[in-house]
């Protein structure tokens, strides 16, 4: 799924993980740090780009944008520090 949101020209890093929801138990979530960041892509084009390639379950449902990914020492995205 991170993989298939690289793919959109306006987005220059991604992590998708599930954060908490009160309706659902636990959503599916893009965290995006766009290309431009004057200039981020509009979160439905987001989700329509990636519903035309993924089952319904894998699609994300919201869309957050940050500046950078948290990262450990060695570089890799610290998912559980989005999941909060």
């Amino acid at each position: 799924m991170e993989e298939l949101l690289l793919e959109h020209p306006r987005v220059a890093e991604v992590a998708v993980v599930g954060t908490p929801s009160e309706e659902w138990g636990e959503v599916v979530t893009a965290f995006v740090v766009p290309a431009d960041p004057a200039d981020p892509p509009d979160p439905q084009e987001l989700l329509a780009f990636a519903g035309g390639r993924l089952a319904a379950f894998k699609r994300p449902r919201l869309v957050r944008y940050l500046e950078a990914l948290p990262r450990n020492a060695l570089g890799k995205v610290l998912k559980h520090e989005l999941r909060g």
